[in-house]
């Protein structure tokens, strides 16, 4: 029986149900919630944290993957109570976003690695709460040498602890394709890998050719078309089908990379994001899920995406 480390213990993976595979609940900087506590209202963010779950919950999910890393402003307590009042199940992340602490620009990947490990084999800050999955982040111009050793640790990591792999990256830039290298290069599986915010380009060829060389996707920003020159949802909702028919379906991750508090945008950027996505957790759900069928998906297909898939990726299937 193969168990995922979820924010309240290790769950039978069978118990997971439908899995949105990146979110956040909140997301700041490290060391805000500690040193200047004013400058975001946790409790209320609990709050909307707490009553936005419980609704996603009501109408079908059952888990989320928060891929929000210590440099986003990680508080797993913040996360363990959210999952205890919402009913939702909540993995949390270890790893680095793209804030990559200047103490590990000189640092070894081993060093980094070993800290990764930690805490998928012992905890995260004292609290025995385990790290489920480790979040790594490349963008636009491709791997820097920082971040290189952040994708070097998480390698390591995955192949010391066993826990999967779940990146960002500039998918306009088709920066996929050197986290792959990366990762192959120190010997990962690549069953364990999800190549994140990939619907963001509608690059077929680059988006098989990642697929063959068998890493999940993570078509993880829906609705999405916020960005130029990225896909509106419909287009991403085709997109979905045509790798299906492509024989891919067991490979695709679905989510929104949704936040409930957000202290790295603007009042402005909030207030844009809730007006494109107004349904947060169940834009999915609620819009997508019924296009697909209109689509042609048929329900097996459908179930595979986002119940069996997130389960298969989270256990190492």
């Amino acid at each position: 029986m193969a168990r995922v480390n979820t924010v309240l213990g290790p769950l039978d993976g069978r118990r997971l149900g439908f899995t949105l595979g990146h979110e956040h609940v909140v997301a700041s900087s490290a060391g805000i919630r500690q040193t200047y506590p004013e400058f975001m209202d946790r409790r209320q963010a609990v709050r909307e944290a707490v009553q936005q779950l419980r609704v996603a919950y009501q109408e079908g999910v059952r888990a989320i993957v928060d891929v929000t890393t210590i440099d986003l402003g990680r508080d797993v307590r913040l996360l363990r109570e959210v999952s205890r009042r919402s009913g939702v199940h909540i993995v949390a992340a270890t790893g680095t976003w793209l804030d990559i602490p200047r103490a590990f620009w000189s640092a070894s990947p081993d060093a980094v690695a070993a800290i990764y490990a930690r805490e998928i084999e012992v905890g995260i800050e004292g609290t025995g709460i385990k790290a489920g999955v480790i979040k790594v982040a490349t963008d636009a111009g491709g791997v820097t040498p920082q971040g290189e050793i952040i994708l070097r640790a998480a390698a390591r990591a995955c192949n010391r602890a066993g826990a999967p792999i779940t990146t960002h990256t500039r998918a306009l830039e088709r920066v996929g394709e050197q986290q792959v290298r990366v990762f192959e290069e120190e010997g990962v599986d690549p069953g364990r890998v999800c190549i994140g915010h990939s619907n963001n380009t509608t690059d077929m060829d680059y988006l098989l050719g990642l697929l063959r060389r068998g890493v999940w996707l993570g078509l993880d920003q829906f609705p999405g078309g916020m960005m130029p020159g990225t896909p509106n949802w419909e287009e991403r909702a085709e997109q979905i089908v045509k790798l299906v028919k492509a024989g891919f379906g067991h490979r695709l991750l679905l989510s929104h990379d949704h936040s409930v508090a957000n202290a790295l945008a603007s009042r402005e950027m909030l207030a844009q994001r809730r007006q494109n996505n107004p349904d947060g957790y169940l834009f999915i759900t609620r819009r997508v899920l019924p296009r697909l069928k209109e689509l042609g998906l048929p329900e097996k297909a459908v179930r595979q995406i986002t119940v069996e898939n997130p389960r298969n990726f989270l256990e190492g299937r």
